[in-house]
């Protein structure tokens, strides 16, 4: 029997336990707007995911050709022209700041958008259904075929769902490890089982992880194991558009034959005809008409499921739809419908995402691709020799981040009349060392300094090393001191 709800309360059933068992969902498919928005959007994430490590990007002679590349044995991360160094992981910072601030925006504006759409699990899940739709059928198939024993030809339809699902899995966990080295050249290597151990171990580990986030635990990850249900919850406002079921249109629900009967005796009969179509295509196993919960992710699927049922019976389309209650009560009270997508939240967003934007952009245009690294000795802090000067010794360290060699001269302003000599290297000038850094390294060099001192010397001098590209003119220095014994 229906549950009556008044027209003045969304409906939010009250009365359910606590905890339920967990019941298997059979999602039905369906067709429309939101349902061809998410086949592009998987077709376009999946299609990136798997291809991506097969684009090439040239960089010049003897660097790595794959355009998005993490090379964790010579620390560098390729991502088409940009490459970073290790020193340069203030930038993932920012993307991970960056990527915080669009899922607040997008909550903002339109609710899960990031659940429904675009995140993995649901990507990956919402592949795994099609494929078992496509095996085993539909959802009425699949509820007919769970009531009876099992058969050979079911077994043989179970056992080609699963090959299935373990290829996508295992194609899955093997185009993860292709991030982090040659793209094709593994490929090889994992086909003639040369590659090396690591990556057999990782393609293990994902492809199980798929198969059964994606294949078993599904709607579970979203309800249980994943935060940002509960996170987002306290980042929404009144304003943001959610997948919303009208209950100002919807209420009083009834049977399409009762609500043509109420409708011809004058009296008022929602649009809602209780088909129970929103529920049976819910990823999810969602009732949208119960209001806001935890396991909607927001996919409109239920939408396209609702329009479907409208245009066959007559009726306006949009029962389900991204509202807000704030809209439902200002059609019950007579009012025009008001979206305010710019609003004080939306606009720190923004905000904020234009700042991080131009701070990194304003890094990677600023930086420089010769850098220097000074550490003083620490025993002897200082050593006198025997004229009297005082010789102090340093670890300098240069990074050449560019593609080809250069040669750097080495410039100290310190104490008076000092001397500079790089320990094991052959320099052009004797008063001024040139050095050949090779690209695309660090290289580190024992530096000396010895200068004349007298009584009236302080105990601690600063002292600037200064290193100068001669064929470009880039300069890079560094602060350190020089002290006495």
């Amino acid at each position: 029997m229906n549950k009556t709800v008044s027209l003045d309360d969304p409906v939010i059933d009250e009365d359910g336990p606590l905890y339920v068992a967990q019941s298997k969902v059979y999602p039905k498919s369906v067709h429309g707007t939101f349902r061809t928005i998410k086949w592009r959007l998987m077709a376009v994430c999946l299609g990136i995911y798997y291809l991506l490590p097969f684009v090439r990007w040239q960089r010049g002679l003897g660097a790595p050709d794959q355009a998005v590349l993490l090379d964790f044995p010579n620390r560098r991360f390729y991502f088409f022209f940009i490459k970073l160094w290790p020193q340069e992981l203030y930038y993932f910072t920012g993307l991970l700041v960056l990527a915080a601030m669009a899922l607040f925006l997008m909550n903002a504006l339109g609710g899960r958008i990031w659940c429904g759409y675009l995140c993995p699990q649901t990507v990956w899940t919402d592949l795994f259904y099609a494929l078992e739709r496509w095996v085993e059928g539909d959802r009425r198939d699949r509820l007919k075929a769970a009531a009876r024993p099992m058969t050979a030809g079911r077994a043989a339809r179970r056992v080609l769902k699963h090959a299935i699902w373990l290829m996508i899995a295992w194609w899955t966990g093997g185009a993860w490890v292709l991030y982090f080295a040659d793209a094709p050249t593994l490929v090889r290597d994992l086909a003639t089982f040369q590659a090396p151990a690591i990556a057999y171990i990782w393609i293990g580990v994902l492809t199980a992880s798929t198969y059964l986030l994606a294949g078993y635990m599904r709607e579970q990850v979203c309800v249980y194991m994943c935060p940002w249900p509960r996170i987002q919850a306290a980042l929404t406002d009144e304003w943001a558009l959610n997948v919303t079921y009208k209950y100002d249109r919807g209420e009083q629900r009834c049977s399409l034959k009762k609500s043509f009967d109420l409708r011809a005796r004058g009296e008022r009969a929602g649009d809602c005809i209780d088909c129970n179509q929103c529920a049976a295509v819910c990823p999810t196993g969602v009732d949208i008409r119960n209001g806001a919960q935890l396991g909607c992710i927001q996919c409109g699927l239920c939408i396209d499921a609702c329009d479907a049922v409208m245009r066959k019976i007559g009726r306006k389309t949009g029962l389900i739809g991204y509202d807000n209650d704030i809209n439902i009560r200002r059609r019950m009270d007579g009012r025009s419908e008001l979206f305010k997508p710019v609003r004080p939240r939306t606009l720190v967003y923004a905000l904020l995402i234009a700042v991080v934007c131009a701070v990194m952009l304003y890094g990677l245009l600023s930086r420089t691709l010769l850098d220097l690294s000074v550490l003083h000795d620490r025993n002897p802090v200082a050593v006198r020799l025997s004229d009297g000067s005082v010789r102090n010794g340093y670890t300098v360290r240069l990074l050449n981040k560019r593609g080809f060699d250069r040669v750097i001269a080495i410039d100290v302003d310190g104490p008076p009349e000092t001397s500079v000599h790089v320990v094991g290297a052959d320099s052009v000038t004797v008063d001024r060392p040139m050095i050949v850094l090779a690209r695309d390294t660090t290289t580190e060099l024992r530096v000396l300094l010895t200068a004349p001192v007298d009584d009236k010397s302080q105990p601690s001098m600063p002292v600037k090393f200064r290193v100068t590209d001669i064929g470009l003119g880039e300069v890079a220095s560094s602060m350190d001191h020089f002290v006495l014994p």
